[in-house]
């Protein structure tokens, strides 16, 4: 299982740029698994739904199934959030997962980065980047052992992706 991360600050493009990635890669034959890291808690179910009211009275994990999907929800109910290692064993197999967030773990990512945000380029302080996708040319120049690449063309993206994880 390859894996290949998307870091940038919110609003910047990245879940956008994975959305448009997925069927690219599905369209070579290739099976796609993604992670994404949530900052803060969210909830997929709704109060009074009996798979709620499970998890509210106490379960640590709920499974819900029909004819066309099955998800499981896990309750750290206080233990620590586990790392992304960890989530990737979880995972069916697959040939590549693509993770949105998870700036720090030792993957190789795209910067996914907007000059107009007047936000500052991750690369200076993280080694895993291995290329920046931007709408224009930011202030600061990309070395050249970055590849830089448009944002908004998908398809060079997801090649680049692909050769990189030598999936192509």
């Amino acid at each position: 299982m390859k894996v290949f991360g998307f870091a940038g600050y919110s609003g910047s493009g990245k879940t956008t740029l994975i959305e448009q990635i997925i069927p690219r890669i599905v369209m070579r034959g290739l099976k796609v698994s993604s992670i994404k890291h949530a900052h803060h808690g969210f909830d997929m179910d709704r109060p009074g739904k009996d798979s709620y009211r499970h998890r509210e009275a106490g379960c640590s994990e709920v499974l819900l199934t029909s004819d066309s999907r099955w998800v499981l929800v896990h309750e750290l109910r206080g233990a620590p959030e586990p790392d992304l290692f960890t989530q990737l064993k979880v995972l069916s197999p697959c040939d590549i997962v693509l993770v949105e967030g998870f700036k720090a773990v030792p993957i190789p990512k795209l910067e996914v980065h907007r000059p107009a945000h007047g936000r500052p380029l991750m690369f200076p302080d993280n080694p895993h980047i291995v290329g920046i996708a931007t709408d224009s040319m930011p202030a600061q120049p990309v070395p050249r052992h970055l590849t830089h690449l448009d944002v908004n063309d998908p398809d060079r993206v997801t090649r680049f992706i692909l050769d990189f994880l030598e999936l192509a």
